[in-house]
C-alpha cells in the first residue's frame, strides 16, 4: 500500500523538521508532502532542504495562503495522481503524534476513513485549558446530532482517507476550511455509505509557534453545520 502523509503549513519553522524527523521514527514506509502556502518565515524553504535530505519528502509550494481545507484539496489531488492508495492528514505542529499513526493506518485497511480521535474513551487532550476542551466537545456533539453522524470528534484533523473515497467526493465543491473543513469532509463521506471508524488518539497543543485556531474558524464551523442540519431536515 502507497502511503502519502500531507502536512500543510504556514509558518511552521520552528516545527516542522522534529514533526518529520519523528514521522519517518515511526513511520518510514510512508511519503511525506510538505504544502506550504508561502509562509514568510521561511518554512518553504526548510522544507525544499529536508526534501533533498530524503527522496520520500516532496513540497507543494502554493501562491499565498488559501486555508487548510485548499491545502488538504491540493494534497487530495497530488495524492490521487500519483496512485496512493492512503492519504493522512497530520499537523506539522507536534500535535498529531508520529507513534499514533501506525494504529490509524492499521485500521485504515478495513475502513474508508480513518479519524484520530480525542473524544472517545482511550482518547485525550493535552496542555488545553477546561474551556476549551469544553468549546471541542460542545461542537463535536453539536455537528454530529444536527448532521446525523455517529462520530464523536468530527472536527478531528488527524485521519487517513482511502483514496477510493476521495476520487468519488466533488473535490471542486467543497468550499469550508478550518474546523468547518473536516466536519464537511466527514458529512460528504458518510452520505457515500463510507465506513468510518474513530481511533482513539493523544493530541498534544504545540509549544512552539502560534495555534492558528480563530473565533471565525469556530463561528465557520458552527454556521455551516447549522446550515447543512437545515438542508439535512429539509430533504427528510
Amino acid at each position: 500500500m502507497k502511503i502519502l502523509v500531507m502536512m500543510p503549513t504556514y509558518n511552521e519553522i520552528e516545527t516542522i523538521e522534529t514533526s518529520v524527523e519523528k514521522l519517518f521514527t515511526y513511520n518510514p514506509e510512508v511519503d511525506l508532502l510538505i504544502i506550504d502556502d508561502n509562509s514568510p518565515d521561511g518554512t518553504g524553504a526548510l522544507a525544499n532542504h529536508l526534501s533533498t535530505e530524503n527522496s520520500r519528502i516532496q513540497v507543494l509550494h502554493r501562491s499565498g495562503k488559501e486555508g487548510l481545507g485548499q491545502a488538504y484539496i491540493a494534497g487530495y489531488r497530488y495524492g490521487i495522481s500519483h496512485n496512493y492508495d492512503m492519504l493522512v492528514q497530520m499537523d506539522a505542529d507536534g500535535s498529531h503524534r508520529a507513534e499514533d499513526l501506525k494504529h490509524l493506518i492499521a485500521a485504515a485497511s478495513s475502513f474508508d476513513l480513518v479519524i484520530g480521535s480525542r473524544w472517545i474513551p482511550g482518547g485525550a487532550v493535552s496542555n488545553w485549558p477546561w474551556y476549551r476542551q469544553g468549546i471541542s466537545q460542545a461542537g463535536n456533539w453539536y455537528a454530529s446530532k444536527a448532521l446525523g453522524l455517529n462520530i464523536n470528534d468530527t472536527t478531528a484533523g488527524f485521519r487517513v482517507y482511502r483514496s477510493s473515497l476521495l476520487q468519488r467526493i466533488d473535490l471542486d465543491q467543497i468550499r469550508a476550511q478550518g474546523y468547518g473543513f473536516q466536519v464537511e469532509m466527514t458529512l460528504r463521506s458518510q452520505q457515500l455509505g463510507a465506513e468510518i471508524c474513530e481511533v482513539p488518539i493523544l493530541f498534544i497543543e504545540r509549544e512552539n509557534g502560534r495555534s492558528k485556531m480563530t473565533l471565525a474558524i469556530v463561528l465557520e464551523a458552527f454556521v455551516l453545520a447549522t446550515k447543512w442540519g437545515i438542508e439535512r431536515l429539509i430533504r427528510r
